[in-house]
């Protein structure tokens, strides 16, 4: 089954949003999601995407309605359509001292400053603007609304279970590999039995009670 047969039955994100900031008299207009805000354990990953006016990435929609292989199929064929693109990460040690909001805020701007070129309007997922001086929109469920947003979930969602899958190599009792440092039961009863390890969020409930038990 080639890709376009695989994707031909999932909703395409709208570029309404798009469309309109191109009439306003952007040109490059950038889509910004991430991956993992809610784990107990693991890194926040954003990134932020410019399409070009005309692509092909048939099935394109927010990442959490695609499967783990339909995303895998469409990361490359982002990357290569892609006018640019740029992955920020926050890590956990980032997360536990200026708290999640702020370090998937910080996630987004650096992904945005990864971009080989300047966008002049950003889309972003969810209802907080970015510290940024750039002309942008906050878009409630962006990732199924914008093309952009919704490319953009995309590659944060792949880079970030990637991320999950190393440490599970490095850390197999946890299970990341699995669960990619959600509040599963599975993982819920690891951090019992292993104790939180140096991936794990300590300021997250589930996780800061165990403190100072098996593994550090």
């Amino acid at each position: 089954m080639d890709s376009l047969e695989l994707f031909s039955r999932v909703e395409i994100s709208d570029s309404y949003f798009e469309q309109l900031a191109q009439r306003r008299g952007f040109e490059l207009v950038a889509g910004i999601d991430e991956a993992g805000r809610g784990p107990l354990a693991g890194p926040v990953v954003a990134a932020a995407v410019i399409l070009p006016e005309e692509f092909e990435l048939t099935g394109l929609t927010d990442s959490k309605k695609l499967s783990e292989k339909q995303r895998n199929k469409l990361y490359p064929l982002i990357q290569q359509q892609a006018t640019a693109y740029g992955i920020g990460v926050a890590s956990v040690v980032e997360i536990d001292k200026i708290n999640i909001l702020q370090a998937t805020l910080l996630a987004m701007a650096r992904a945005v400053s990864r971009l080989s070129q300047q966008p002049d309007h950003l889309l972003i997922d969810g209802i907080t603007p970015l510290p940024l001086d750039i002309s942008q929109q906050t878009i409630k469920k962006g990732d199924s609304r914008s093309i952009s947003i919704a490319a953009a979930s995309v590659l944060a969602k792949v880079v970030r279970d990637r991320i999950m899958c190393s440490f599970s190599r490095q850390m197999p009792e946890y299970g990341f590999a699995k669960h990619k440092g959600y509040g599963t039961q599975q993982h819920r009863l690891a951090i019992v039995e292993y104790g939180p390890s140096g991936q794990h969020r300590r300021t997250f409930a589930g996780v800061k009670e165990h403190l100072g038990s098996k593994v550090d």
